[in-house]
């Protein structure tokens, strides 16, 4: 089995603390994408203080993890949702993001948690995944 780091150039830079996204190669190709917040490729917080506005971004990141791996979301298969300070009243936002980016009638096993605090100040939402791509002959 091999490995394959990768940093998209369309994501924010963070190689000083872990990979964007790491791919193994072997009869699955097996994609463990980093948890993504709402922020843009510069790093500046999209939707401060908005759930919804932070989970539409941050799914909209590991969408363009997912992609820069060469798989779709249809090739998830595990998605976690971390949620600071996370009130029952955050899913129906959370969920619609959700829903946006991830339209397909079977949606991936799915663990959502609420946390006290996330990596930086601001941030109310990150989510990662585990993605699994059936190699080509």
């Amino acid at each position: 089995m091999t490995k394959e780091f990768i940093n998209p150039d369309a994501l924010p830079s963070w190689e000083e603390v872990f990979t964007q996204v790491v791919i193994t190669h072997g009869a699955t190709k097996t994609i463990y994408i980093s948890g993504q917040v709402a922020v843009d490729k510069d790093k500046h917080l999209i939707g401060e203080g908005d759930i919804g506005a932070q989970a539409m971004q941050a799914f909209q990141n590991l969408k363009a993890a997912i992609s820069a791996a060469g798989a779709t979301v249809a090739d998830v298969v595990k998605l976690n949702v971390y949620v600071k300070d996370y009130k029952p009243t955050d899913a129906a936002l959370i969920n619609e993001a959700l829903r946006e980016h991830f339209p397909q009638k079977n949606l991936p096993a799915s663990t959502w948690l609420g946390v006290q605090a996330l990596a930086e100040e601001g941030f109310l939402i990150e989510v990662d995944a585990i993605v699994a791509v059936e190699q080509q002959a």
